[in-house]
Formats: C-alpha cells, sequence, structure tokens
C-alpha cells in the first residue's frame, strides 16, 4: 500500500477534508445506519442482553487483572499441543519474527485472514520488504489492498467504497495480483463475490504459508478462535502447511465457559447475527489435519503500558465487534482514514492513543474526536465507558503542554486574578460592553481560531449585569 497512517495529519485536518468528499459521506451515512439498525433488531431478540454485557465486562477485567497467569497458561497449553509461542514487545520484534518464519519455510507468497493486529504492526509492508507477498483474502480487505488504500472500518474495512468504485478497483487492478477480473464485469453484489472468489481461490489452493488474527484465546487447552462470514478464514486456517498467529495479549479468556459469553455478544453486536457463520477453533498440530507447524507471536506493542492506566485499561476489554463505529456522529462524517490508525472510531480515539503514545499531533489530537454524546458506551457489549476514557486522555494531553493547551493555561491564570479583583472585573465588564460593537464574531490566532471557527461569540449585553442590578433594584 503506498499510503501510510505514520506522519498523517491531526484529526481535525483529515477530518475537514473527509466532510468535504460527499461520496464518501454518503457511503459512511447507507451502511453504518443499516448496520446498527439490523444489530440492535438481534440485540433485542435476547432478554438477558444486558445481563450478558455486564457478564463480557467482568470477564474481561478479572482476565486482565490475572493478565500474566492466563498468558503463561496459554504458553504452556500452545507448546503442549505441538505449536510455538513468540513474545513481541513491540511491532519491530513481531514482524522480524513473522518474516523469519516465513522465510525459514522458503515462501515467498503468503495468505492472510483479516487481523487488526497485523495492521497495527505494518505486517505486510514489512514483509513486502523482506521480498514477500502478502495476500488480503477478506472480501473488504481484499478491495482496500487492490485501491492501494487503507482500511476505514473494524469490521467492514472498505465501507467508503460503492458498488461502483470495487467494480473498477477489480476490472483495473486484480490482473497486478492474480487472476484477472471476468470481463464485462457488472457491479452486481454477486458478480463482485464470485470475481474475487475466483481470484482468491487458486491462492488458497497454493499457498503454504497462511497467517492470521485471533478473535480469542482460550487459556485453559491454548485454543485460538476465529469468527467470521466468508469461509476465507476457514481456508488461511486449515489449508497452508504453516499458519503463523499474531494476536495481541489482550485478547486471552481463562476458560471455555468464558468464551461461551463472547460468542453470543460478538456476533449480534457486530455482524447482527445469532452466530457467525463460520467459527473456526484450532489447538495446536495434529498429524494428518491442518498445518504441520503453528507459531503464536504475542504482541505487546503498548498493552502494558496500557494496562498500568486504571482508568484507560478498559479500552483492552474490546473485542473488535465496531458497535461504537456505526453509532458515532464523529465516524459517519469524517470516515475511518482521518483517524490515522487500524483502530478508527470511538475505540480507535482511546486505544491508539494509549498504544503509540500521544507525543505525535496526530495522536493527540485522537481524544478530542468525539462529541461525548456517549452513544458507543451504550452499545459496546463489554460496557467499555469510552466517554470517561476520552476525558481521561484529553486531561494528559492537556497536561503535557502544546501551544494551544500553553495558551488556555495562561487564560485561566489571567481569569484566576479578574475573578480575586472586583474593582478590576467590574472595570474590564464596563469596558467590554461600551465596545461590544468592535469586537469581532470570531477571535484570530493559533489555538483560538480552531474553536470559534464554528463557532460565534457570543454577543455582549449593552451593560454588566451588576450595573443594572443597581440601576433596575436601587
Amino acid at each position: 500500500m503506498s499510503g501510510t497512517f505514520i506522519g498523517m495529519p491531526s484529526f481535525p485536518e483529515a477530518a475537514r477534508d473527509a466532510v468535504r468528499d460527499t461520496t464518501l459521506r454518503g457511503n459512511l451515512r447507507h451502511a453504518t445506519h443499516t448496520i446498527r439498525a439490523k444489530r440492535a433488531g438481534a440485540v433485542a431478540e435476547l432478554d438477558d442482553w444486558a445481563q450478558l454485557r455486564e457478564a463480557g465486562k467482568q470477564i474481561k477485567d478479572r482476565t486482565l487483572r490475572h493478565l500474566d497467569t492466563h498468558l503463561e497458561q496459554v504458553e504452556r497449553a500452545v507448546t503442549a499441543a505441538g505449536g510455538t509461542v513468540h513474545w513481541a514487545a513491540d511491532a519491530d520484534e513481531a514482524n522480524r519474527i513473522v518474516t523469519e518464519l516465513v522465510k525459514a519455510t522458503g515462501e515467498t507468497e503468503v495468505v492472510k485472514v483479516k487481523s487488526m493486529a497485523t495492521q497495527e504492526i505494518g505486517l505486510n509492508a514489512a514483509l513486502e520488504e523482506a521480498g514477500i507477498r502478502a495476500y488480503e483474502t477478506d472480501l473488504a480487505e481484499l478491495i482496500v489492498q487492490l485501491g492501494d488504500d487503507l482500511p476505514s472500518h473494524i469490521l467492514v474495512p472498505a465501507i467508503h467504497r460503492n458498488r461502483g468504485e470495487i467494480r473498477d478497483i477489480f476490472r483495473d487492478n486484480m490482473a497486478d495480483w492474480g487472476r484477472p477480473a471476468p470481463d464485462g464485469l457488472t457491479d452486481r453484489p454477486a458478480d463482485l463475490a464470485e470475481a474475487a472468489r475466483l481470484h482468491l481461490r487458486e491462492k488458497f489452493l497454493r499457498a503454504k504459508v497462511g497467517i492470521s488474527g485471533a478473535n480469542f484465546m482460550v487459556a485453559e487447552t491454548g485454543t485460538l478462535v476465529v469468527v467470521e462470514s466468508e469461509g476465507n478464514g476457514r481456508m488461511c486456517l486449515t489449508l497452508p502447511e504453516t499458519l503463523i498467529s499474531v494476536v495481541g495479549i489482550e485478547k486471552v479468556v481463562p476458560t471455555w465457559r468464558d468464551l461461551e459469553v463472547f460468542l453470543q455478544l460478538l456476533p449480534r453486536s457486530s455482524t447482527a447475527e445469532r452466530m457467525s457463520p463460520y467459527t473456526t477453533m484450532w489447538t495446536g498440530t495434529t498429524d494428518g489435519d491442518g498445518p504441520r507447524a503453528f507459531h503464536l507471536v504475542l504482541l505487546d506493542n503498548g498493552r502494558t503500558d496500557t494496562l498500568a492506566d486504571e482508568v484507560g485499561r478498559q479500552a483492552l476489554r474490546c473485542i473488535r465487534c465496531s458497535a461504537c463505529l456505526n453509532v458515532c456522529p464523529v465516524y459517519e462524517r469524517a470516515g475511518g482514514h482521518a483517524y490515522g490508525s487500524a483502530y478508527p472510531g470511538p475505540i480507535g480515539a482511546i486505544l491508539t492513543p494509549q498504544l503509540r503514545g500521544t507525543a505525535t499531533e496526530l495522536d493527540a489530537s485522537l481524544p478530542y474526536a468525539s462529541s461525548l454524546c456517549g452513544a458507543c458506551y451504550e452499545v459496546c457489549p463489554v460496557a467499555i465507558d469510552i466517554p470517561e476514557v476520552l476525558v481521561h486522555l484529553r486531561e494528559k494531553v492537556a497536561d503535557q503542554g502544546g501551544r494551544g493547551h500553553r495558551l488556555e493555561r495562561a487564560a485561566m491564570r489571567a481569569a484566576t486574578w479578574l475573578l480575586d479583583h472586583p474593582a478590576a472585573l467590574t472595570a474590564g465588564e464596563r469596558l467590554a460592553s461600551r465596545t461590544r460593537k468592535l469586537h469581532p464574531r470570531r477571535l484570530p490566532g493559533p489555538g483560538v481560531r480552531e474553536w470559534t471557527n464554528s463557532r460565534d461569540l457570543p454577543e455582549l449585553p449593552a451593560e454588566p449585569f451588576r450595573d443594572w442590578w443597581k440601576k433596575n433594584h436601587a
């Protein structure tokens, strides 16, 4: 992909460009409204949804409190089942481990089932530098890859594309990646799906190495779980001779009984299905069935630092359902690319600044990419209080300083002094009232302009309240 999340402008700048794209906004509005309406219907079928949601929250919190114990249990169980466990402290180490594992097989191609963790670490680019081509097999990920694009949604990475755009991408670019698109390809969904199936089938049958993520890891048996709707995951997880799974350390659940809760929460909250069409589970290796070699790469990449934050750690409960994106008014208008991360939307606004830090202008702006309306919290299947974490992260960003925050602190110090001196306050109020016709509707200057570009300054009254009171209540 030619695009990259690194070095992107801050969220306000990127969003300003996105909201001018009427096609993008139309695509997002149609898709998000459709998905959330279906999800609401699926959730309403369960009388005990609130109890399931609370159970998911409690299981995740309990697991995170003892994460080290559960991860060690995963390592023992995977190793006993014939797999190999690798620990990656950051993206560079994870990319190096995976690249070396693929090179050891002698292969130069891999097939992938959609994985947020590999997008997070930029694995495809790292493999390409090593002369290894990674083929995305999820339909939406395939569209993004063929279009030299970036994902813009957790569940539907190509949500920003309409059918006509997808047809053009297939027709123009499929041949560069393998089997070309059929002649006379239309934008009918069935035709587009068939073109993708034919294009991918030869890759599934040829590939010797598969790379995946995982929705969950069951600590007691070392079992990994992927849920998906297309069957591409089943192909990637069973046909290759070598399987490499890159999984964030927060994806562990202690027992199969705990998994039962999430297999009810995730499908309804993401795809509005009672059960995912394909739920694939694998435990190590088995002679004569599935891959001969299995490698599990456990990824930290900022998760331990996130865990240390008592407020922010709840972001690690996330099960990647994308429900928060589909109800967010900011995401609906700005789209996923503006967030500059593999994790867009409300969850990305709290997860990315914790995983990457807030040193860059982009990452420091993400906690402000929200209206704090609270809709994201209401639909979250594991009750992540995203508004609470956003406010918490805003405090951190403000404390670390920066041009706008220095100006804000200076203004607060001036206001404190003025409120401590009634005579000066009175004189200032009278002066402001007498010169009110000269006041601009918006304030100029960096750090202030951003606030008043979309807000008119309030009109001052003809006289201060204290003068009006003395005149009318002498």
